[in-house]
C-alpha cells in the first residue's frame, strides 16, 4: 500500500480501511494460532499498513 494512494482518500474512506486491515490481522492471527498460516510474514506488513494509515489520518486531522 503506498502513501501517495492514501492520501488522495478522504478520512472516512481511510478509517474504513482501518477497519477492514483490523479484520484481516485478526483472521491471520487466528490462523496462525491454529498452525494454518501459510505466509507469516503477512502479519507483520498488515500492522505497518495499519500504522501507516492511521499516520496519514492523524496528518489530516491535525491539517499538515
Amino acid at each position: 500500500m503506498k502513501p501517495e494512494e492514501l492520501r488522495s482518500a478522504s478520512v472516512e474512506e481511510l478509517e474504513g480501511k482501518v477497519e477492514e486491515l483490523r479484520r484481516e490481522l485478526f483472521n491471520l492471527r487466528l490462523q496462525h494460532s491454529m498452525g494454518q498460516l501459510e505466509n507469516p510474514a503477512r502479519l507483520r506488513l498488515l500492522r505497518r499498513d495499519i500504522a501507516r494509515v492511521k499516520t496519514i489520518i492523524a496528518e489530516k486531522e491535525r491539517g499538515s
